[in-house]
């Protein structure tokens, strides 16, 4: 009689799913990601793939990976490195290898370790464990031959059976934590709804890895499970940053009442912001997937100046190229969203990477003087609160606004409480009141706020022209007049600094740190996990994350000001600790800077503090 298989409770795990880009790593991340996120764990993903269309089968360019930490409690970051990893070829083993732990578990296909495929992934004997010198639990599987068997009789030509493999590998993980794989099912025949007969084949091959692990008792007869111990109510679901983004432009037209316009121009990684925006029609979606960036600005401000909510999404290099029509928001005054999903530069740079480095373009990227604000998201779930207020700062101060986010957030998930609109703010754009009706010229501004009342075109009384060239303060008439060009450049100025912003939160030891760890954007849950390593060790650190950076919070200077060791830990080369530089007088922090289009890993922020705090320098 076999074993009883042994269940261990676990707070959290990370696994980490890797194999050729046309191995669908990517698919079975998410799926496993959507069933741990349905059954009440947080989570955080990272899709790691490279930027080859494809890269040659079996080469270690072309390897993908996708890697998820799941937790009974709050998760902060994908993981430093992983519990269990998938290793779907020989290629994978070499390059994701370094990413395990000392104690995790790795499942091979031992079909994909042939000597072509070892020789492809440039091993020198035909056995990588012993040459890799790994001493962890391996389980290895014929996986491609058992899902050829298990398929065998359903028709399928030898390319379609071969595209399964990725499913076995989410069962057999699925088995190895108790999950249920009715979840799982479902998410592959919503998937596959149109291709019935790939999905049923799908469903038996998930099966099919699920019982190998159960029947076989692989990995010493021991699996895992993951209790949620969510505190807030609700309905979660898993969701990408790109999908929250275009959710929240959504919920945020709805709030004000307007229709929503998207002028895009496909790039890596903002794409999938057009592709779900597009799918909602029903919901007064107008999407336009227009020949270039220039053309893709400039028909959102058209359609901003008609009336719409108005959104251009792009990367860093599109932000180069729609910076013109940008001014012409900036100089019309017209309401505008215009987000920018940072990657890797310069130029094509490493498209499927992430960084931080545009923040200085956002800031100043631009010809004269051209204020505006700038909004970061700090984790997947957040971009649909920053996209929302985005879109309420632009639509109340009449003027285009930066949304940051970056590769990682864009395509990282989470475990996401789906929101009700009624607890979100009003977004009440400034339209001009009846009463000057007959009398209306466009630079009319509310006395407190520096805002100029908005008319759109059609309404009776209400005729009037905007342009790029500069106009008169009161007329609304070209002017060329040097006074009135001051004034008008320090009336744009002022109402952008008189945006009100919260305060910038301060966690961990707020009351008496040693250490400030500052940061802002996509970062947020690396260094708020370094806060809490180094608070667990007795160390008082605490973290200043800023979501909002033009205008910056009220309180910046007072929290800067109030410790006596500050690091601005960035993903660039020191963006962000310039602009406070230049903000704060006299400012001189630490800095922590890497450009690897990568995450953060929380193990070498904990030892780069240590550094800092064990330092003599004030």
């Amino acid at each position: 009689m076999a074993n009883e298989t042994k269940v261990t409770d676990l707070e959290q795990v990370v696994v980490r799913f890797s194999g050729d880009s046309g191995d669908g790593m990517q698919l079975a991340g998410n799926i496993f990601s959507t069933i741990s996120a349905t059954v009440g764990n947080d989570i955080s993903t990272f899709p790691d793939y490279p930027a080859d269309i494809r890269a040659p089968q079996g080469s270690l360019t072309g390897v993908s990976g996708f890697q998820v930490h799941i937790g009974a409690d709050k998760v902060y970051t994908p993981g430093d490195k992983c519990d269990v990893l998938v290793a779907m070829n020989a290629a994978a083993l070499k390059t994701q290898y370094k990413f395990a732990k000392p104690t995790a578990c790795i499942i091979i296909d031992t079909d994909a370790f042939q000597k072509s495929d070892l020789e492809k992934a440039a091993f020198a004997t035909d056995d990588p464990i012993e040459e890799m010198g790994i001493k962890q639990d391996v389980i290895a599987a014929p996986i491609t031959q058992m899902v050829k068997d298990c398929l065998a009789d359903t028709g399928m030509d030898n390319k379609a059976v071969l595209k399964c493999r990725n499913m076995f590998a989410v069962g057999l993980v699925c088995w190895l934590f108790n999950r249920d794989l009715k979840i799982a099912e479902n998410f592959i025949r919503e998937k596959f709804g149109k291709k019935p007969q790939v999905a049923e084949a799908n469903i038996r091959v998930i099966h099919a890895g699920y019982n190998y692990g159960h029947n076989t008792h692989a990995s010493a007869a021991h699996t895992y499970k993951i209790e949620s111990k969510v505190t807030k109510p609700g309905r979660y679901m898993d969701i990408t940053g790109n999908k929250a983004t275009a959710y929240g432009f959504i919920a945020a037209a709805e709030k004000a009442g307007l229709k929503l316009f998207l002028g895009s121009y496909p790039i890596t990684p903002a794409t999938d912001v057009l592709h779900e925006l597009s799918k909602h029609k029903s919901l007064g979606v107008i999407t336009v997937q227009c020949e270039d960036e220039i053309s893709g600005c400039s028909t959102a401000v058209g359609a901003s100046f008609a009336g719409a909510l108005a959104v251009t999404s792009t990367s860093g290099p599109g932000v180069c190229l729609k910076s013109e029509a940008m001014n012409l928001a900036v100089i019309t005054e017209l309401p505008l969203v215009v987000l920018d999903v940072q990657r890797g530069g310069p130029s094509t740079g490493l498209p499927t990477k992430s960084e931080q480095t545009d923040l200085l373009q956002a800031l100043f990227g631009r010809n004269g003087e051209s204020p505006m604000p700038v909004i970061a998201a700090t984790s997947p779930t957040n971009c649909f609160d920053a996209a929302y207020m985005a879109c309420k700062i632009a639509l109340e101060h009449m003027t285009p606004v930066v949304l940051l986010t970056d590769g990682y957030v864009a395509n990282g998930s989470g475990a996401w409480r789906l929101p009700k609109l009624d607890e979100y703010p009003a977004i009440c754009p400034p339209y001009a009141p009846e009463a000057m009706k007959g009398h209306y010229a466009p630079y009319q501004r509310n006395a407190e706020t520096g805002v100029r009342y908005w008319a759109i075109p059609g309404r009776e009384g209400f005729m009037h022209i905007l342009g790029g060239l500069e106009k008169d303060s009161w007329t609304g008439a070209i002017s060329t007049d040097p006074e009135n060009h001051n004034l008008m450049c320090r009336l744009r100025a002022e109402k952008v600094a008189k945006i009100p912003v919260p305060n910038v939160p301060v966690e961990g030891c707020a009351a008496d740190a040693d250490l400030l760890i500052v940061g802002f954007g996509g970062t947020y849950g690396h260094l708020y996990s370094a806060m809490k390593e180094l608070n667990n060790e007795g160390r008082k650190v605490a973290l200043a994350h800023f979501s909002y950076i033009n205008p910056l919070p009220r309180n910046t200077e007072a929290v800067l000001r109030k410790y006596p060791k500050v690091v601005v830990a960035e993903q660039n080369l020191g963006q962000f600790a310039a602009y406070l530089r230049m903000k704060v007088d006299n400012f001189h922090p630490y800095q922590y800077n890497e450009v690897k289009g990568q995450p953060f890993v929380v193990s070498e922020l904990v030892e780069a503090f240590k550094k800092i705090l064990d330092s003599e320098d004030k």
